[in-house]
């Protein structure tokens, strides 16, 4: 029963970082294109899109180490590439600042779309 608690609560987390990758990746590239949209909010949605990102990891690997449950066969390397492409994000921002808000609406974009790659392989 709590294997299926944690599924439900884990479907629910991908679902919102669909939302938060849509959210964080759109507004990231509309900065890039207008000044006025810049600020702190963005870095703060963008932040909570990776922590976001971070857990339905986490809750994977444990539903996946505890509770044996059967996810398709890509479904991990989908979660997983989540990890290492805020990672590969956060690295190229740093040395391509000119080109910073574009990385990060890509990524988010890229981030909301391993998130419905896992929902609808599930």
């Amino acid at each position: 029963m709590a294997g299926e608690s944690l599924h439900d609560v884990y479907r629910t987390m991908l679902w919102v970082q669909v939302a938060l990758g849509a959210v964080a990746g759109s507004w990231a590239l509309a900065a890039h294109q207008w000044e006025r949209v810049r600020g702190r909010a963005l870095w703060i949605v963008t932040f909570v899109t990776y922590l976001v990102v971070t857990a339905n990891v986490v809750m994977a690997s444990v539903l996946l180490a505890r509770y044996d449950w059967e996810f398709p066969e890509l479904h991990m390397l989908y979660e997983f590439s989540g990890i290492a492409a805020i990672g590969i994000v956060y690295s190229y921002a740093n040395q391509m600042k000119a080109r910073r808000y574009l990385i990060y609406g890509g990524g988010g974009l890229f981030l909301m779309g391993l998130a419905l790659r896992s929902l609808f392989m599930s």
